[in-house]
C-alpha cells in the first residue's frame, strides 16, 4: 500500500480565515486514497498566493511536505493541480525536486509530463482570462463609463463582517459534536482537546494547527451559538 503526504492550500488569507476550500480538498484527497488504497501519513496546510518566482519560498509547508516525503519516500497528493500552481515553470520545478506528485483530480495514472501539459492548458487559460478583462475594460473606459466597485464602502464592510461571522459559525457548528465527543472522553481542558483535534487532522479555520488559545475561542463561539 503506498503513502502519501496531503498538500493543502488556498490562496488568499480571506479563504484561509473562513476555511472555504479546505474541506473539499481534505474530502477528495481522502475519497481518493481510499479508492487507490493509500495512506494519507500526513497533512500539510497552507494559505498562501501561488504567483510569482519565489513562490516556493513562501510556501514553507510545501517545503515540509516535499521533505516529509522524500523522507518517507512517499508522494504528494494534492486535490486539483491549481492546488500547485497554473504555473508551468513551477510545476516544472516541482518536478526536478524528485518527489512524485499525485493530483486526485486527475487519476493515479498522471505522470509528470501529463502534469506539465495541464499546467500549460492552466496557464494559457489564465493568460487569455486577462487578456479579455482588460480588453473590456478598456472598451468600457473608452465609452465613458466608471470603472470599479460602487457600493458603499460602510456597507461592503457591514456584509465581508456578517460573511466572516456566518463562516465562522458553520465552522464551529461542523466540530461541536466532535468537541462535544471529546469531552465525553474525559478531555476537558484546552491542551487536551487541542492534541485531539490535532491528533484527529482537524485544522482550525486558518488551517493551521490548534493550541489552548484557539480552542478557547473555539469554545467560546459554541457557548454564545447556545445561548
Amino acid at each position: 500500500m503506498g503513502e502519501v503526504v496531503a498538500y493543502l492550500r488556498v490562496s488568499t488569507s480571506r479563504q484561509g480565515k473562513s476555511g472555504l476550500g479546505i474541506e473539499a480538498q481534505r474530502d477528495a484527497i481522502a475519497a481518493f486514497a481510499a479508492r487507490e488504497g493509500l495512506t494519507v501519513i500526513a497533512e500539510m496546510v497552507e494559505v498562501e498566493t501561488g504567483k510569482g518566482a519565489d513562490a516556493l519560498d513562501r510556501r514553507p509547508m510545501l517545503g515540509e511536505a516535499l521533505a516529509l516525503a522524500r523522507k518517507a519516500k512517499a508522494s504528494v497528493c494534492v486535490a486539483k493541480l491549481d492546488r500547485l500552481s497554473r504555473d508551468v515553470a513551477f510545476i516544472a520545478g516541482l518536478m526536478a525536486q524528485r518527489v512524485p506528485f499525485i493530483v486526485a483530480e486527475l487519476g493515479a495514472d498522471a505522470d509528470p509530463f501529463m502534469l506539465h501539459l495541464y499546467a500549460a492548458l492552466a496557464e494559457k487559460e489564465r493568460t487569455l482570462i486577462s487578456g479579455r478583462t482588460r480588453a473590456a475594460l478598456a472598451a468600457k473606459r473608452a465609452r465613458g463609463e466608471p470603472l470599479g466597485n460602487r457600493v458603499n464602502l460602510t456597507e461592503a464592510g457591514a456584509r465581508g463582517a456578517a460573511s466572516q461571522r456566518e463562516a465562522a459559525d458553520a465552522f464551529a457548528a461542523r466540530l461541536a459534536p466532535i468537541i462535544a465527543a471529546l469531552q465525553a472522553q474525559g478531555m476537558v481542558t484546552l491542551q487536551s482537546l487541542a492534541d485531539a483535534l490535532n491528533a484527529r487532522g482537524e485544522a482550525t479555520a486558518r488551517g493551521g494547527r490548534w493550541a489552548p488559545a484557539t480552542v478557547a475561542n473555539l469554545l467560546k463561539r459554541l457557548r454564545e451559538a447556545a445561548a
